[in-house]
């Protein structure tokens, strides 16, 4: 079931993309200022429907307010390096920088943190997963590829690895709803600055506010909800695997929604993709290493 949850964000992630790109379009905004707007829906969504257990969320707050504040920074931050790096290197090797760098990370601090080998599943499946990112890639368009942009891409996978691993130990002690909430809010307002100075405002009208409320609702506040969900007895670097249905989610997207050709790369990677967090289904069985026993009270 925790792998179900995790594929389901990966998949609404993937969505995104394509929204994103609409949005801008549309109204010209940058990219930090519609990962502003995306956090903001999803914590106003959250909050709304979470409005009769506002004291479990002060309380969840008050219980580890460093790892919970850090958790809502990170996840503002991997938003807006991704974004940037889209922007100046493409879509495609954003994604394999950030999105490839982050299960090799997180495989090498939980190697190092337990002093354990990664199971040969693990190592196969996260090997599977980077080729297929870069057969993808390599089909996707190839962007400029600047140097900054690379930074950038960079610092958000790492950032992606340390927010999942952090998470992974604060989801045993706060129940997903509530740190979901928690973090889209801790987001949003970190983001705010910086949104304010590269400019919020925009024509509204109601094709943009719907995709920006699906921005927030589905592929933030939905996605992450399950995110967290499946962390709760998913190791860190088995997660970040398993959400790499992201990339495929947006590359079969681009094929149907803007006619990109489907090319034999794509087809391949795709493949590996889906073989990766397929042996990571079929491998569920055995005892992770890094898996926490649920926590008696929620």
């Amino acid at each position: 079931m925790s792998l179900l949850q995790l594929s389901v964000a990966g998949v609404l992630w993937g969505t995104a993309g394509v929204v994103v790109q609409v949005v801008a379009r549309r109204t010209g905004l940058g990219a930090v200022a519609i990962g502003f707007y995306r956090l903001l829906f999803a914590a106003g969504a959250m909050l709304i429907l979470g409005r009769g257990s506002r004291r479990q969320i002060g309380a969840a707050f008050r219980s580890a307010p460093v790892a919970v504040i850090a958790g809502g920074v990170g996840l503002a931050a991997y938003q807006a390096l991704y974004f940037l790096a889209v922007r100046l290197t493409g879509v495609s090797v954003a994604t394999v920088v950030s999105l490839g760098l982050a299960p090799v990370l997180l495989s090498a601090w939980e190697t190092i943190r337990t002093r354990q080998r990664p199971g040969n599943a693990e190592l196969g499946a996260t090997a599977a997963a980077i080729i297929g990112l870069v057969l993808i890639s390599a089909v996707a368009g190839t962007g400029s590829a600047e140097t900054l942009g690379l930074l950038a891409a960079v610092a958000s996978g790492t950032v992606y690895a340390g927010a999942t691993a952090l998470s992974r130990r604060t989801t045993q002690g706060v129940p997903p709803l509530v740190l979901t909430t928690l973090s889209c809010t801790i987001g949003a307002i970190t983001l705010a600055p910086i949104a304010l100075a590269q400019g919020v405002t925009f024509t509204p009208s109601g094709e943009t506010l719907a995709l920006l409320t699906y921005l927030g609702v589905i592929t933030t506040a939905l996605a992450y909800a399950c995110f967290y969900t499946g962390l709760r007895h998913t190791t860190g670097s088995v997660a970040v695997v398993v959400t790499l249905l992201e990339p495929l989610a947006a590359a079969l997207l681009a094929v149907v929604l803007l006619g990109e050709p489907l090319a034999v790369p794509t087809i391949v990677g795709g493949l590996l993709l889906l073989g990766a967090v397929t042996t990571l289904y079929l491998d569920t069985g055995r005892p992770s290493k890094d898996v926490l026993p649920e926590p008696v009270t929620d």
